[in-house]
């Protein structure tokens, strides 16, 4: 990193992936040291983009100029070669090891002895230059989210990278930890250092911390320039095709303070047998939607689990409108209760399935849909799955499609359709939103608000922070399995919230 990166240009590029045209001609020119945000939806083709540039994809059509000469990158090695690295939003690193071997074994020449004091002394040398640094004797276990990933940036710029492409990379961060790592790497392009390319769908970190900016919508490229000459609504036309984001859900004045969720003291183990959930205790009241905040793996997925009976608890007991609850699907029917669980592909349908058949799976032995009140009725289920089709716009070639023929989105709407078509009394929901668009964000977070204004308690469990400061009446936040700290919306503050995500007081 002791001379500017090269210039980039990317001309024309274009992929398909059957029928479906992922990238459609698109153009982008990264000067040395520019810290160049790619914006757009899931599915919009910001992932096919740089996973063309990185050599995962072969382009359809498209040239790739480094230093005004084009080279063809058929893979990974070579576009490490040319000075290329990658962040993903998933950590690639091995958890067993330290932070010096995490560093060192990347090295595409490695020789056959290593010799540690020598690299130890070069990574001293080298987190001296750099913007942030990590104890090399650390086990990469022992870190947390925002340590990781920035190891994950300390080791592409330690093995020689100088075009270094960020893809979704705060998604498991704080606000906090989100913020000094874009603010890091701005430095470091300001010293042309580093080229960045940010692939985000955040308006707040393109507008806060990048000089340019292209968007593309539905695989090509719709807009873009330079961030101080743009405002919000401008990124928002270009992603969404409407002039301005939807407005937030309406909130109603409830009046009920009857409890219709309440978990005390519950103690939940992980897969590993070791404890995910602490000791939790919480009430959500009718009327109300209670937001849990926290970086994933703090034992918000086992919570949801046990509230779905996909796990049993170790202790603690769960009751709904003041009655112990069992999770039984009768006492789910006869109490209302209404699950999102997150993965829904892998948690909430059977994939070989039909549409049809996976929106009935809550009434399929309803009356209306069997014949004699015994026989399933197919009939039945086509048409109430048509009928939520329509109204949740789900895209499917039909009722009689299997689900997993269908994009994420898609699956999600399904769930969705099905877990929020009918009268709700409690709804718990794990990252309702993720995989989908704008619009169809906008619509189910009012769907759910909608189920809060008309009586339903809600426990919102979400990544999202934005998501939660938006919807939620209470915000408590879960730390290693505990809730550590509770706001009311009127007082919630992000930062304070982001504190108590990253580190128990």
């Amino acid at each position: 990193m002791t001379e500017a990166p090269p210039a980039v240009e990317v001309l024309g590029m274009t992929k398909r992936f059957g029928d479906l045209l992922a990238l459609d001609g698109v153009s982008l020119a990264l000067a040395p040291g520019s810290f160049h945000a790619v914006l757009g939806e899931n599915g919009a083709g910001k992932s096919t983009l740089v996973k063309c540039i990185m050599g995962y994809h072969r382009p359809d059509a498209g040239r790739v100029l480094v230093g005004g000469r084009e080279w063809a990158i058929g893979n990974p090695r070579q576009a490490h070669r040319l000075g290329f690295g990658m962040v993903y939003q998933h950590f690639t690193l091995v958890p067993s090891m330290t932070v010096a071997e995490n560093l060192v074994l990347g090295a595409e020449d490695l020789p056959a002895v290593i010799r540690w004091d020598e690299e130890r002394a070069k990574i001293d040398a080298f987190q001296r230059r750099m913007p942030f640094a990590i104890d090399p004797a650390r086990p990469v276990a022992t870190l947390a989210a925002g340590e990781k990933q920035k190891l994950e940036i300390l080791k592409q710029l330690f093995l020689g990278r100088r075009i270094l492409i960020l893809d979704e990379p705060t998604s498991v961060l704080t606000p906090d930890e989100a913020d000094q790592i874009l603010k890091a790497m701005r430095e470091l392009t300001e010293e042309h250092r580093l080229t960045v390319v940010l692939i985000t769908h955040k308006f707040r970190e393109a507008l806060g911390f990048a000089r340019e900016v292209t968007v593309l919508r539905a695989g090509r490229r719709v807009g873009g320039g330079l961030v101080k000459d743009l405002t919000r609504d401008d990124l928002a036309r270009m992603m969404i095709g409407s002039a301005s984001i939807p407005d937030p859900a309406a909130r109603q004045a409830t009046a009920s303070r009857a409890i219709g969720l309440e978990v005390e003291s519950l103690n939940v183990l992980n897969d590993k047998g070791t404890v995910a959930v602490r000791d939790a205790s919480l009430r959500v009241h009718a009327g109300e939607i209670v937001g849990v905040a926290g970086v994933s793996g703090n034992g918000q997925r086992e919570l949801v689990e046990v509230l779905a009976r996909q796990r049993e608890p170790a202790s603690g007991a769960i009751r709904v409108g003041g009655a112990v609850y069992a999770r039984t699907r009768a006492e789910m029917r006869r109490h209302r209760v209404f699950v999102l669980t997150d993965e829904p592909l892998r948690n909430a349908c059977v994939r070989t399935m039909s549409v049809a058949e996976n929106l009935a799976f809550r009434n399929f032995d309803d009356r209306r849909n069997t014949i004699g009140g015994w026989l399933v009725s197919r009939r039945a289920l086509r048409a109430q799955a048509r009928a939520l089709i329509e109204r949740y716009r789900i895209r499917t070639p039909g009722p009689q499609a299997r689900l997993e023929t269908l994009s994420g989105g898609n699956v999600q709407r399904t769930v969705l359709a099905r877990e929020l078509s009918e009268d709700v009394a409690v709804l718990i929901a794990q990252n309702p939103c993720a995989g989908l668009d704008f619009a169809a964000t906008a619509e189910i977070r009012a769907r759910i608000m909608g189920a809060r204004n008309a009586g339903a308690a809600v426990l919102l469990i979400s990544e999202d922070l934005d998501e939660l400061l938006e919807l939620a009446d209470r915000i408590v936040v879960m730390f290693e399995g505990r809730l550590v700290h509770e706001t009311s919306r009127e007082t919630a503050d992000a930062h304070t919230i982001g504190h108590y995500m990253a580190s128990q007081p």
